[in-house]
């Protein structure tokens, strides 16, 4: 059979396939845009139609390039979208609404309610998460209460709740596997990261019928075959991992202490805690990193809204660029004695604020500021954004001894001055890998080890490799007036200061 993994990777805005051969170097890559839904101002959906329609033509696309039959592909793994919500019908497979996307905000209004009963320090010692709209558990109850008879069919069974991954595992095994992994249902806001297990309590409170709730399996683990037809072989399904989750373990972030932060249109950064749940006094979330074999590896994450959204915004909103590998260029012309600051909340700023009220402004205009101080500030707002996840996971995570490496993987990370930057304002060394496709990568070796065509966990470790290190090259009294200049700026922006 060889050593062929399939990984499929369902994200926001496309879906992609990408087939690894046994040096885990990629062998075909498939990849198609869906459509995206806005019914109301701050509401996302996706049909979950076109995402499965997505899925199985990337997975065709991928073997047709790879030149490879269903029949050799040895496993699939599956990395996700995470927290947007899925309903469907047990027996006819068929959704009773559009997915709701984690993006999506309209139960705003529901959680505010909820954190006036004082309920919000009961989810997050449950759950290790803050009440925020970003989670699928209000979203799931928002269904329940606005889809006509939803709640009363779910109590009877007759309906089922899934994150993508659940629905795409369900669909490619002809309704056979109703099951998620334990990342997946970490950030539900209804399941217990302590005992592991959907929390009775916050069931009830939801309202959200537990006869509805999937299977919760280790990441690496049995979840199901998938149905000869669709691709012309039966393949096992071995390895499932929330797209951030997948990230740490395609970045090999196997030991406490480790980091890697994701650029994409939003930043995450997460932070390998071991078996310690750290509590976190600094408003980052305490999540699932991965279990495997049943231990649990848990971590500290924090989510930045705007990071390569504000390279978009510079080519689409302002036309400063054509193209975004064009804002490091730009950035490199800026003048140095101009201390122009953006704080790019766009949607409201994330952790460690969390503040979904607060927007975007600029600070530090001149009538000399032009394009290229426009461009750095934006790039450097990562940067900054990123300093204040790196600080307060040090603070929150004390075993450190200030000697993290952050590991970087996604679109921005193609940009040396962008890299650079971030190295000297986080004051850390910051190692770009040979292989970016990390996300895929970590579900592709859950499945692959799973069927033993992979290396074990520490011969992966062993296998990463590093393209290029970043070392901080900025003198301390340039960074910390900076730094005061940031946090100054970002504090003339939040509303609930």
């Amino acid at each position: 059979m060889g050593g062929y993994v399939l990984a499929i990777d369902q994200g926001t805005t496309s879906t992609r396939a990408i087939v690894f051969d046994g040096d885990m170097q990629i062998a075909g890559i498939g990849q198609k845009e869906f459509t995206q839904i806005f019914p109301k101002s701050g509401w996302v959906e996706h049909d979950p139609e076109e995402i499965w329609e997505t899925v199985l033509w990337a997975v065709k696309q991928a073997l047709k390039e790879a030149k490879l039959k269903a029949s050799e592909i040895a496993a699939i793994g599956i990395t996700n979208q995470r927290e947007t919500v899925v309903v469907w019908e047990r027996e006819s497979g068929k959704p009773i609404h559009n997915a709701i996307v984690w993006q999506d905000r309209r139960t705003a209004s529901y959680c505010e309610k909820l954190k006036r009963q004082d309920l919000e320090k009961l989810f997050t010692r449950r759950t290790g998460l803050l009440l925020d709209p970003y989670f699928s558990g209000t979203k799931l109850s928002w269904m329940l209460a606005n889809v006509k008879g939803a709640r009363a069919r779910a109590a009877k069974g007759e309906l089922c709740f899934g994150t993508i991954d659940t629905f795409l595992i369900w669909r490619l095994t002809g309704g056979k596997s109703f099951v998620t992994d334990a990342t997946n249902a970490s950030r539900t806001l209804i399941y217990n990261i302590a005992d592991n297990r959907w929390d009775e309590d916050l069931l009830k409170i939801l309202r959200i019928p537990a006869a509805m709730l999937p299977e919760v399996k280790d990441c690496a683990d049995e979840f199901g075959i998938t149905d000869e037809s669709l691709f012309g072989a039966a393949i096992p399904i071995l390895g499932v991992a929330g797209d951030q989750q997948a990230a740490v373990i395609g970045q090999a972030c196997f030991e406490p202490g480790m980091m890697k932060s994701t650029y994409g249109t939003g930043c995450f950064a997460v932070l390998n805690t071991g078996a310690d749940m750290v509590r976190s006094k600094n408003r980052l979330l305490t999540t699932i990193a991965y279990r495997l074999n049943g231990e649990t590896t848990y971590a500290l994450e924090g989510s930045i809204f705007i990071a390569g959204a504000a390279v978009q915004w510079l080519r689409d909103g302002l036309g400063i660029i054509e193209r975004a590998s064009q804002s490091g260029e730009l950035a490199q012309e800026a003048d140095p004695q101009q201390e122009v600051y953006l704080v790019p909340a766009f949607t409201g700023l994330g952790a460690p604020y969390w503040d979904a009220e607060a927007r975007g402004a600029m600070f530090g205009l001149t009538r000399a500021t032009g394009p290229a101080e426009i461009s750095r500030a934006a790039l450097e707002a990562v940067c900054y954004q990123t300093r204040d996840l790196y600080d307060a996971m040090q603070k929150d995570w004390r075993n450190t001894n200030g000697s993290t490496v952050l590991r970087v993987d996604g679109g921005m990370v193609a940009s040396d001055w962008t890299m650079q930057r971030l190295s000297d304002l986080i004051d850390a060394p910051v190692d770009r890998p040979t292989i970016l496709e990390t996300t895929a990568l970590g579900a592709a070796w859950l499945a692959g080890s799973k069927a033993g065509v992979w290396p074990d966990q520490k011969a992966f470790a062993k296998s990463w490799a590093r393209q290029r290190r970043f070392e901080p090259q900025m003198d301390e009294k340039t960074r910390s007036a900076k730094i005061r200049g940031w946090k100054d700026a970002v504090r003339r922006t939040l509303t609930n200061a």
